[in-house]
């Protein structure tokens, strides 16, 4: 009934919208929420099995961002609807997926996590070329249907036509629900794996640092790869499931964009 890593949910929302955020330095010619959009792609993530493992694993990961009017559909926010949109801030409501792991990745005793679902709130603003994002997801079936804020800053810089540098920070908080079903260890699977029992409460989870770089092949073809590092904070870094309390993550995704290029 555990964790699962959240350092996967990181690498997809600043990774897989690189080329999004890229296109966002650009001025809006059109509607203040820019142009209809449909961008579709693959990537593969090297991240740890669960978040404090000493192991990792290249996992295929959909690349993804639809925006068709006020509704949207991507890997950072899931599918939904922005409330407001202007130049300069977005506010939205979604349904998102929230991250789980196999049995396999974590000690013999301890129990998996399902992947569920999160009804999300978030909110965009765009203030002299930064990009600040404040999201709150709740967990409503599977995972641990528990709370998470997230928050992250972002100064895309044109280094050409073509390429864009991404600087990011971010970092994570959760209730005591989500922190205890993710790091935390009851007493059955302590006795079945023979870890220490442990009950983290509510706090910050992480904090990240990433660098993504985008570059236009074509007018609709793009590549982006992503390398981050996460450190664990507060109370989580010390359960008995970290074994590594810093660890790399690592992105790399080709899309492409359909329809009509303005």
């Amino acid at each position: 009934m555990k964790r699962a890593s959240t350092v996967l949910a990181l690498v997809v929302a600043t990774a897989c919208t690189s080329a999004v955020q890229a296109q966002e330095v650009e001025p809006r010619q059109a509607a203040p929420g820019g142009p209809d959009r449909v961008i579709v792609g693959m990537g593969a993530a090297v991240i740890p099995v669960y978040q404090g493992s000493d192991e990792y694993r290249v996992l295929p990961l959909p690349a993804l961002d639809v925006a068709v009017g006020p509704f949207f559909a991507n890997m950072r926010n899931g599918i939904g609807a922005k409330a407001i949109e202007t130049r300069d801030v977005t506010l939205g409501a979604s349904v998102t997926l929230t991250p789980g792991y196999r049995r396999r990745d974590v000690p013999e005793g301890v129990d998996h996590i399902n992947y569920g679902a999160g009804a999300r709130i978030f909110a965009t603003a765009r203030l002299g070329g930064v990009i600040a994002n404040l999201g709150g997801t709740q967990g409503f079936a599977g995972g641990t249907r528990g709370t998470t804020v997230d928050g992250s800053l972002a100064y895309p810089v044109a280094m050409s036509d073509r390429l864009t540098l991404i600087p990011a920070l971010a970092t994570t908080w959760g209730n005591a629900k989500n922190n205890d079903r993710y790091f935390g260890i009851d007493q059955v699977e302590a006795t079945n794996s023979g870890l220490d029992r442990f009950e983290p409460g509510a706090g910050f989870i992480d904090a990240s640092a990433s660098l993504t770089a985008s570059y236009s092949l074509t007018d609709r073809l793009t590549a982006s790869g992503s390398v981050g590092v996460t450190r664990l904070l507060g109370d989580v870094h010390r359960s008995p499931l970290v074994e590594h309390r810093t660890q790399p993550t690592g992105f790399f995704s080709i899309t492409y964009r359909l329809g009509r290029i303005l």
